[in-house]
């Protein structure tokens, strides 16, 4: 069962991180003639076609794929149960947890970002493709932050400074829904 349980959170977080990135390519107006974005989109396009016909865009906000990542981000505590214990339960505490794991999963999703954008600085002397759109990506996060905390020594702390954010928030995630912030 722990097989099947890894598998299905798996491949159900890896579909919502996929959908959110797209959110926040088309957020941040990235160029979908990369072939990242154009991955991204074929990816996600069969999916969303359908759902974007009922629902359209709120401004630059993709709603059908936010609603689509709540959506299965919802069903997924419920089916990791049927799974682990044979029963499934449907309530409104389910909401919630979509709520916060949406949630949870845009952080890692930042988090990750700026990561690789990070490691990429230290490695990457060519600029890449995904060099470009991790950049373009994490640009509008880490500029307001540059702007209030200079480079020191050549040294630009921006970074670290939404990442040391994103953990306290992790932290506290952990302290308000202890046991359940590790299932979701």
């Amino acid at each position: 069962m722990l097989t099947l349980t890894f598998l299905l959170k798996t491949v159900l977080d890896l579909y919502v991180i996929v959908l959110l990135l797209r959110i926040w390519m088309q957020w941040t107006q990235i160029d979908f003639y990369n072939p990242f974005s154009q991955f991204i989109v074929k990816i996600t396009q069969p999916v969303i076609t359908p759902i974007r016909r009922i629902i359209p865009f709120w401004g630059q906000l993709d709603m059908a794929s936010l609603l689509l990542s709540f959506l299965i981000l919802t069903i997924k505590y419920p089916l990791l149960l049927l799974i682990q214990g044979g029963t499934i339960s449907l309530n409104a505490y389910n909401f919630l947890f979509g709520f916060i794991s949406l949630g949870k999963s845009i952080g890692y999703l930042i988090f990750w970002s700026i990561m690789i954008r990070v490691m990429l600085s230290w490695i990457s002397q060519v600029h890449s493709e995904i060099d470009y759109v991790i950049y373009q990506l994490t640009e509008p996060l880490i500029a307001p932050i540059r702007r209030m905390i200079p480079t020191i020594g050549g040294i630009d702390f921006s970074a670290m400074v939404i990442i040391l954010s994103l953990y306290i928030l992790n932290y506290l995630g952990i302290d308000l829904f202890s046991e359940l912030w590790f299932l979701l």
